[in-house]
C-alpha cells in the first residue's frame, strides 16, 4: 500500500508580504508627539548663592491640587493673573543695583511692591497633583505679561514691537547686529526673572 504524501505549501512569499504589512502600518500609523515647553535653562550664577531678595520683590504664584491659582494668598483667575504680574514687574518703587531708578516704568511706585523691574522675581510654587494645563496657563500668563512690557517699551523706543524685532531678527538669520541689539536692551530693561524653584529670601 503506497502512502499519500500531503502535498507542502509554498510559503516563501509569507516573508515578504509580512514585510510589506509592517511598512504599510508604519507609514499609515499616526503617533502622539507630546509637546513640551520651550524654555531655557538658564546658567548658573556663581554670586547667586550670597544673593538677598527681599519680600516685596518676590511674587509667590501657587496652584494646588485642585487647581486653583494663588496670588499672596488670594484665589485669582489666569487672566487676572496676567495683570497682577504686569503691576508687579512694571512697579518701578525703588532703585536697581546700580541706584537707578527705573524711568520707562508705568506702575504705581507702591512701596510695598517690586522695586525696580531688574530685582521683580515671579516664583511658580505647584502641587504634586496639579494639572499640566493649568501650570502650562499659568506660565503662558506670566510670559504674556513680560512679552506685554517688552512690546510697550519697544514701540517707545523703537516705535515697532518686542515681537516684531524678533521676527525681523529670525528672518536676518541673526546676523543683524542693530536688530540684536535692541532686542538686547529690551530684555535687559525687562527680564525674565521667573522660577518655578523656590526663592529663598
Amino acid at each position: 500500500m503506497s502512502r499519500k504524501e500531503s502535498p507542502e505549501i509554498n510559503a516563501g512569499s509569507m516573508a515578504d508580504i509580512a514585510f510589506l504589512l509592517l511598512i504599510f502600518f508604519l507609514v499609515t500609523t499616526t503617533m502622539n508627539v507630546d509637546a513640551g515647553i520651550n524654555r531655557k535653562i538658564p546658567k548658573k550664577d556663581p554670586s547667586a548663592a550670597a544673593l538677598t531678595i527681599k519680600d516685596k520683590n518676590i511674587l509667590e504664584v501657587n496652584i494646588n491640587l485642585n487647581n486653583e491659582i494663588f496670588v499672596e494668598g488670594e484665589i485669582v483667575s489666569p487672566t487676572t493673573l496676567k495683570q497682577i504680574a504686569i503691576d508687579f514687574i512694571d512697579n518701578g518703587g525703588g532703585l536697581d543695583n546700580q541706584n537707578k531708578p527705573c524711568d520707562w516704568c508705568n506702575g504705581n511706585q507702591l512701596t510695598t511692591s517690586s522695586d525696580h523691574p531688574t530685582k521683580a522675581f515671579i516664583s511658580v510654587k505647584t502641587d504634586r497633583n496639579t494639572n499640566y494645563e493649568t501650570y502650562i496657563l499659568t506660565l503662558d500668563n506670566l510670559n504674556s505679561a513680560y512679552t506685554h512690557l517688552r512690546n510697550k517699551l519697544a514701540v517707545k523706543m523703537y516705535a515697532k514691537n518686542y515681537v516684531s524685532l524678533l521676527e525681523d531678527y529670525k528672518k536676518t538669520n541673526h546676523i543683524d547686529k542693530s536688530l540684536e541689539v535692541k532686542i538686547k536692551l529690551i530684555r535687559e530693561k525687562y527680564p525674565l526673572l521667573l522660577s518655578d524653584a523656590d526663592i529663598k529670601n
